[in-house]
């Protein structure tokens, strides 16, 4: 059975992992005054948009997912007649209408596959799984990861899609952003109260950084740490008690609104690098994607891995 994997944008691993894997990306297009371009998680042209235009004018920017009707023509051109079986691993239906728009492109694809597949010589039936896995960015990565896993490891699609659902609900995102201001006018953008002008004006006074956690499709604070850097570093330890307890699978990823060299030189890397190779963890670093980087903020952190229990962010 040739199995297919499906992620939008906003899955935070890198542009060579996705392409060497045949990792098929829904972009989501980013527009901000006159400029718009479409995430293909091209990591130079997302810096080079990030350096001009989301430093600025990122809190304004409107995002654009794949609409049902792209969603549709996607699958019915290509990955109906390429593969028997898709999987489709979107981020958390409760931040973005990705999902939703999957599910419902999904009941005319079932309808309309079975003429394109006979045309292109194929007979035999198609079936996709629309995953919702209930995360953000770096840690959308573990589930697509964990499937590439799967399919290398010749199981079939039964085994894999219960264990992505399962996965989904073990995944954590811990998240730092570095500017609340721009976190509170980006949830003003969008309408989202849940920021207020005086705790951003505090925290920022203060220099106070939230860690926010990702989780079963629910984000909120966990911790209030002063200083980015302090708040990173005590992040990259909890990690690290995480990956020395024992992860679900031997993963972590990360991403950073910016260039990976300064992701690399924040205090604790080094140690949680060290961890990951010492417990045989495959770490993935990849720049933040657009849809990220304009919802969080430029220089923004994110960690992810899956962890059954205990997974409680200890500030």
């Amino acid at each position: 059975m040739r199995i297919g994997l499906v992620v939008d944008s906003a899955c935070d691993l890198p542009l060579e992992y996705l392409q060497q894997h045949e990792i098929t990306v829904l972009p989501i297009t980013v527009r901000i005054g006159d400029a718009v371009l479409a995430d293909h998680r091209d990591e130079q042209a997302t810096l080079e948009f990030l350096h001009a235009h989301v430093a600025e004018r990122g809190a304004e920017a409107e995002t654009m997912p794949f609409t049902v009707e792209q969603i549709h023509d996607l699958f019915i051109q290509r990955l109906v007649i390429d593969y028997d079986y898709v999987f489709c691993m979107t981020i958390t239906k409760t931040r973005s209408p990705i999902h939703d728009n999957a599910m419902q492109a999904s009941f005319s694809i079932l309808n309309e596959y079975k003429a394109v597949r006979a045309a292109a010589g194929n007979p035999t039936p198609f079936a996709l799984r629309v995953v919702d896995t209930q995360n953000l960015f770096a840690a959308q990565g573990i589930t697509a990861v964990e499937a590439v896993r799967l399919r290398a490891a010749g199981e079939g699609a039964p085994k894999i899609r219960a264990r992505l659902e399962n996965l989904a609900l073990h995944t954590h995102g811990y998240l730092i952003p570095r500017d609340l201001y721009y976190i509170r006018n980006r949830a003003r953008k969008k309408g989202d109260r849940s920021v207020s002008l005086l705790s951003a004006a505090l925290g920022t006074a203060l220099d106070i950084k939230p860690v926010l956690h990702g989780y079963r499709g629910e984000t909120g604070p966990v911790a209030k740490i002063k200083g980015f850097e302090p708040a990173v570093e005590k992040l990259f330890e909890f990690t690290i008690k995480r990956i020395e307890a024992g992860l679900m699978t031997p993963t972590v990823c990360l991403s950073y609104g910016g260039e990976l060299d300064e992701m690399r030189a924040l205090p604790g890397y080094q140690n949680l690098r060290h961890a990951c190779s010492a417990n045989n963890i495959e770490l993935f670093e990849s720049v933040m994607s657009l849809t990220g980087m304009v919802n969080v903020g430029k220089g923004a952190l994110v960690v992810g891995f899956a962890s059954e229990g205990g997974a409680r962010f200890e500030g």
